[in-house]
């Protein structure tokens, strides 16, 4: 299976402090046909005014994974939990059996950048729980960063799911071959710049589905970034 998603078929939910665009169902933009892909649920990319946020609300039996792309985001829940996440860091909170909580821009001043993204977790009731990693911009240039997975081993934040996220920067005419051990669901969405997988061109918001992938090449056909998700199929 191939299937493209174009930046302006996403969803959007457009307020005075936020501007999201959903790659799947979310809030009011609902479809029946793009409900995830794999246990992926949620790929929001969410631009928010400075001193916006979002109050406090309910998460249950998610892998809630952030990005943050520019500014910074303060967070806080009621376990007591608090911090600050900033461009080069990504942060893991698995909602498990039940927490609030609530995001804000850090700032009174500047803008905040940043992807969310809901991964369903391979069981239920787990113990809430954070974890984050800090990476070097230069770690991701021309390569694959891994940055969560589910292999302890790996050394990288734990998603409790099958499942693998990688960022990449790509300068243009580099290209990155991937492969798997066996037949994996391939997410592939575009931070910035254009690319091109399996000779079909994706620009910056445009996303590509693959399922049942052994190898692939992602040419940059100008300087781009982008976020790969390896993830089992059977959901």
């Amino acid at each position: 299976m191939l299937e493209v998603l174009r930046s302006k078929e996403r969803g959007r939910t457009k307020i005075d402090w936020l501007d999201s665009y959903h790659s799947f169902s979310f809030g009011e933009y609902y479809d029946p046909k793009n409900m995830g892909f794999g246990p992926i649920r949620v790929i929001n990319d969410d631009l928010i005014q400075a001193g916006g946020g979002f109050p406090t609300h309910p998460h249950r039996d998610m892998e809630i994974v952030t990005i943050v792309t520019q500014g910074a985001v303060a967070h806080r829940d009621s376990s007591g939990g608090e911090g600050i996440i900033r461009v080069g860091e990504v942060q893991k909170m698995s909602a498990g059996k039940g927490i609030f909580h609530s995001e804000f821009n850090a700032s009174d001043k500047e803008i905040l950048k940043l992807y969310q993204i809901w991964i369903m977790p391979n069981q239920n009731g787990l113990k809430p729980a954070y974890e984050d990693i800090r990476y070097e911009v230069s770690e991701k240039k021309n390569k694959l960063l891994l940055v969560a997975s589910n292999n302890h081993a790996d050394g990288v934040i734990f998603i409790n799911q099958d499942a693998k996220i990688y960022l990449a920067d790509l300068e243009t005419d580099k290209s990155i071959t991937y492969k798997t051990e066996k037949p994996r669901g391939i997410y592939i969405h575009v931070t910035d710049g254009s690319v091109e997988v399996t000779e079909t061109k994706l620009s910056s918001g445009d996303a590509i589905k693959l399922s049942g992938v052994e190898s692939l090449e992602i040419k940059a056909t100008e300087n781009a970034g982008f976020i790969l998700f390896d993830v089992v199929m059977n959901f």
